[in-house]
């Protein structure tokens, strides 16, 4: 696998950063969570194929199974947050989880790079060279979410207060749609 292909699969594993990224900056816009988002999609996408190169074949039967099934959980959970905090007072509001901190960004860094795990696992088969790989793929999610974060920002502010709850419903139907996009879920005929 040479670098333009490694660039490819990059582009490809961050769509779910990118569409994440773009979400959340409908309500954090502030330079410090923009940074903490990219940064921690970035890692986790370098990190979750380093761990499927490193534990190999054995991992995919087992992720295989379920993970669309953890990414929709993921996002229907902080999506059903974001709606919950959206539709609540103003007053309440303020004292809201911020989704860039703590188990909430770990949730969704989880959510958004878990596809990356087995694409980590056909590193080594496809020839490719894992430290490049990963870097790659870290780097190109980072860079995707901050270009969607500061894309996003100036028509957030635009929007308004009850944005938070439009927000929320992307990230649930985002989770919708890698569960239907494995399993077939709600196909229709």
């Amino acid at each position: 696998m040479d670098f333009f292909q490694i660039l490819l699969v990059a582009l490809a594993l961050a769509a779910d950063a990118f569409s994440v990224g773009a979400v959340l900056a409908l309500r954090y816009r502030r330079a410090r969570q923009v940074f903490r988002v990219a940064f921690h999609f970035g890692l986790f996408q370098a990190l979750f194929p380093l761990v499927g190169a490193i534990l190999g074949g054995a991992l995919l039967v087992h992720v295989e199974r379920f993970d669309h099934w953890v990414a929709f959980g993921l996002l229907a959970l902080v999506g059903g947050r974001m709606i919950w905090s959206g539709l609540h007072q103003a007053s309440e509001r303020t004292t809201s989880v911020d989704l860039t901190r703590g188990w909430s960004l770990v949730g969704l860094s989880v959510a958004v790079s878990i596809d990356a795990l087995a694409v980590g696992i056909t590193l080594p088969a496809a020839g490719a060279p894992v430290a490049l790989s990963v870097t790659t793929f870290g780097v190109v999610a980072g860079l995707a979410t901050l270009a969607a974060m500061r894309l996003v920002a100036p028509f957030a502010r635009r929007l308004g207060g009850r944005i938070e709850v439009v927000a929320g419903l992307v990230l649930v139907a985002l989770g919708l749609k890698i569960l239907h996009d494995h399993t077939g879920f709600l196909t229709l005929g």
